[in-house]
C-alpha cells in the first residue's frame, strides 16, 4: 500500500510574521533565511500579499516588488511562491476595477509569483471569479479560498413559553454551504481549494464532518488553513490529516502557535505516528529554525507573546514518555472523534513546549482575536470599557442585520465597530444604528458584494436611504495622478509600471514611499556629479603621467576663457595659446618660441592658480 503523503505550505514569512509580529520582518532578515529555504522542499511558500505590500512600505520603507523578486531568485523554482489576495479588494481596502487587478497579477507573476490565494470576505463568488480567470490566463495557479465562519450564537429567550415556542433561525453555514462554494470555485478554474479558517474557529469535529465532503466533491487538491488562537488549531489540523487533506498550512517552530498557524514540527510528529510522509526536508528546516530564533529576537518589540517555546528538533530529540503518550492519545481521540479528549491532549502538548494558552474570550465569543482587540481599543478610546460585554452580545444582531456576513477582514472590523456604536446608542437612550459608520452603510448597501443572507429592504432603507441593493460602481474609480517632482529634477513620482501599481493600490502610503525613492535617486545623481567634477579637477591638477617637457604656467590665478590650440599643434612665437581672466581683465598667454604641444591641462571655464601648469610642450 502506497504511503500517504502530505504537502506543506510554509507561512512563516507572510502570515506567520503578520499574525505574531505585525509584519515587521525586514528584508535583511528574509535575505538570511532564503538560502536556507532553497532545499527545504516546501510545496508552497507564502511570501507576499496580505498586509505585506502595505506594511513593508509603511513601516520598513522597503519595496514589495523587491521582496518578491529576491524570494523568486533565491528559490530557483524549487518551491512555489504564493500570495494572499482579497479578490476584488486585492491587497487594499476598496473594490478595484479589472484593469488594476490584471496589472497587479501580471506584474506579480512576472516577478516570480506562482500561486495566488484568492478569497472574498463575504464568500461572494462574483468577487473572485475574474481573479481566478486572470491568474489562469497569465500562467499562475489560482487557489480559491472559502472563508470559514459559524452561525452566530443565539441569546437565550426569557420565560417558559418563549423557550418553548422560540423559532430557531435557519442555519446558514452548513457543510453544504462551504462545499458548494468550493465546487463553484473549482468550476471557475481554481487549481487548489483552501478551507480558510482565519479566526481559528473550526473545531476538530467540524473538520471530521466537512473534510471528507470536500475531498469527495473536488478533483483539485484541498488545503487547510487555520490559526491556534482559541485552541483548536493543532487538533483540527490533526483531524484534517486523518481525513485526507492534501496540503496543510504551518509555520516553523518559533513562528508557530498562538494567533498563528500550528508549528510544522508538531505536525511532523503526528504524521510520523500516522505513517504519513511529510514532503519536507526536515534537516533543512532545522537550519532555518536555528536562524529563525535570532530573527524572532530582533522582532521583540512587536512580539505579542514575548516568551519562546522550548527548543525542539522532532528528528533528533526523544520526547519524554508522558509527552509522547499525549501525541498517541490525541491520535486515538481523533480517530474516535472524541473532541474533548483530543483537545485536552493537544493543549497538554502545547503547554509542555510552552506555546501560548488558548484565548478563551475569543473561543467563547466566536470572533477573530483581532476583532476583539479592536473593539477593546475602540471602547477604551471612548472611555466606555464597561460596554464591552454589551457590545459582544450585540455582534450576532449586527451580523444578522448586515446579511450574516463572515467575520474576516474587513467585515470583522466593520461589524465590531458597529456593535460598539449600537451599545453606545442604547446607553444614551437612542435608537439602534443612530450612528452607522460609512463602512457599515457601504456593506448594507451592497458595495462589498452579495451577503450570505439578503439584507431586509426596510433595514437597508433605514441605513442607506434606499431599499435597493447597489453594487460598488467601479467606473467611479479614478486613476491616481503621477505628478512630476520639480524638486527632484522634474521626474515622475512613479518611475515605472510596478511603482504606479503601488500608487493605484495604496495611494497614501505609496506616495510617501515613492517620494523617498526619488529623493534618494536625486541625491545620488547630485553626489555623482560632484564626485565627477572633483575627479576632473583633480586629474588636471595631477596629470596622469609625469611632466617631462617644458611647461607654460599661469602667470597669476584666474579663469580660463579660451584655448586656441590642441595637442599636436605647432605654435610659433607670438601665438596666443589661451586667454584667461584675472583681476577683472582678459590676459593673453603667448608663446615665446616655436614648439609642439604635448598636453593642455585646462579647458574654458576652469579656475587655475598662480603657477598652475597650463601647457606641456614636446
Amino acid at each position: 500500500m502506497e504511503q500517504k503523503k502530505l504537502k506543506i505550505r510554509d507561512l512563516t514569512m507572510r502570515d506567520g510574521q503578520q499574525s505574531l509580529f505585525a509584519t515587521r520582518m525586514t528584508q535583511s532578515s528574509i535575505d538570511r533565511l532564503l538560502p536556507l529555504y532553497e532545499n527545504a522542499g516546501f510545496y508552497i511558500m507564502e511570501v507576499w500579499g496580505g498586509a505585506v505590500p502595505d506594511s513593508v512600505m509603511r513601516y520598513l520603507d522597503e519595496s514589495p516588488w523587491e521582496r518578491l523578486r529576491k524570494a523568486s531568485a533565491a528559490m530557483k523554482g524549487k518551491s512555489l511562491l504564493s500570495a494572499l489576495s482579497r479578490g476584488r479588494n486585492l491587497f487594499g481596502y476598496v473594490p478595484y476595477p479589472d484593469s488594476v487587478l490584471e496589472g497587479f497579477y501580471k506584474e506579480a507573476i512576472k516577478n516570480g509569483l506562482n500561486v495566488m490565494r484568492i478569497f472574498d470576505a463575504l464568500n461572494d463568488l462574483d468577487n473572485v471569479k475574474e481573479s481566478i480567470r486572470m491568474i489562469n490566463e497569465l500562467g499562475g495557479i489560482p487557489d480559491g479560498a472559502v472563508c470559514y465562519t459559524v452561525d452566530p450564537k443565539e441569546e437565550a429567550p426569557s420565560g417558559f413559553f418563549a423557550r418553548l415556542f422560540a423559532k430557531k433561525p435557519e442555519k446558514i453555514f452548513t457543510d453544504e454551504y462551504f462545499v458548494e462554494k468550493a465546487v463553484a470555485m473549482e468550476a471557475y478554474g481554481a487549481k487548489i481549494i483552501t478551507l480558510k479558517d482565519m479566526a481559528g474557529l473550526v473545531n476538530p469535529s467540524r473538520i471530521a464532518s466537512i473534510m471528507p465532503k470536500l475531498k469527495a466533491a473536488l478533483k483539485v487538491p484541498v488545503d487547510f488553513h487555520t490559526h491556534c488562537t482559541p485552541g483548536y488549531g493543532l487538533a483540527s489540523s490533526l483531524m484534517a490529516m486523518i481525513h485526507g487533506v492534501d496540503i496543510l498550512d504551518t509555520n516553523i517552530w518559533w513562528f508557530g502557535g498562538g494567533s498563528a498557524a500550528p508549528a510544522l514540527e508538531l505536525i511532523y510528529v503526528f504524521a510520523r505516528k500516522l505513517g504519513i510522509e511529510v514532503e519536507v526536508n526536515m534537516d533543512a528546516v532545522a537550519k532555518i529554525r536555528k536562524e529563525l530564533r535570532s530573527v524572532r529576537e530582533e522582532l521583540h518589540d512587536f512580539d505579542l507573546v514575548k516568551t519562546f517555546p522550548k527548543e525542539f528538533d522532532p528528528v533528533a530529540d526523544v520526547l519524554p514518555a508522558d509527552v509522547d503518550e499525549q501525541f498517541d492519545r490525541a491520535i486515538r481521540a481523533a480517530h474516535a472523534n472524541d473532541e474533548e479528549a483530543l483537545l485536552d491532549a493537544c493543549h497538554a502538548i502545547e503547554a509542555y513546549f510552552g506555546f501560548p494558552k488558548p484565548n478563551l474570550l475569543v473561543k467563547e465569543a466566536e470572533v477573530p482575536g483581532g476583532m476583539y482587540s479592536n473593539m477593546v481599543a475602540q471602547l477604551k478610546a471612548l472611555q466606555a470599557e464597561d460596554l464591552l460585554d454589551d457590545a459582544m452580545r450585540l455582534i450576532p444582531k449586527v451580523r444578522r442585520d448586515a446579511g450574516l456576513v463572515p467575520l474576516v477582514t474587513p467585515t470583522s472590523q466593520i461589524v465590531g465597530s458597529q456593535a460598539v456604536s449600537v451599545a453606545l446608542d442604547r446607553k444614551k437612550g437612542n435608537a439602534d444604528y443612530s450612528n452607522p459608520s460609512n463602512q457599515f452603510i457601504s456593506l448594507v448597501k451592497g458595495e462589498y458584494g452579495h451577503t450570505p443572507v439578503t439584507v431586509d429592504p426596510e433595514f437597508r432603507a433605514k441605513i442607506t436611504g434606499s431599499p435597493e441593493e447597489k453594487a460598488y460602481d467601479v467606473t467611479k474609480y479614478k486613476k491616481p495622478e503621477n505628478p512630476e517632482l520639480p524638486e527632484y529634477g522634474g521626474v515622475k513620482l512613479a518611475s515605472n509600471d510596478e511603482e504606479y501599481l503601488l500608487l493605484e493600490l495604496l495611494p497614501t502610503v505609496a506616495n510617501g514611499f515613492l517620494k523617498r525613492r526619488r529623493a534618494e535617486e536625486w541625491e545620488k545623481v547630485h553626489a555623482e556629479r560632484v564626485k565627477a567634477e572633483a575627479a576632473k579637477v583633480e586629474s588636471k591638477k595631477k596629470p596622469e603621467e609625469p611632466i617631462t617637457g617644458e611647461v607654460l604656467s599661469a602667470p597669476m590665478g584666474g579663469k580660463v576663457l579660451e584655448v586656441n590650440f590642441k595637442p599636436g599643434d605647432t605654435v610659433r612665437p607670438g601665438d596666443v595659446i589661451l586667454v584667461y581672466e584675472a583681476m577683472k581683465m582678459e590676459n593673453d598667454v603667448e608663446v615665446e618660441k616655436e614648439a609642439v604641444i604635448k598636453r593642455i591641462f585646462v579647458e574654458p571655464g576652469d579656475i587655475v592658480g598662480t603657477e598652475a601648469p597650463l601647457v606641456e610642450f614636446m
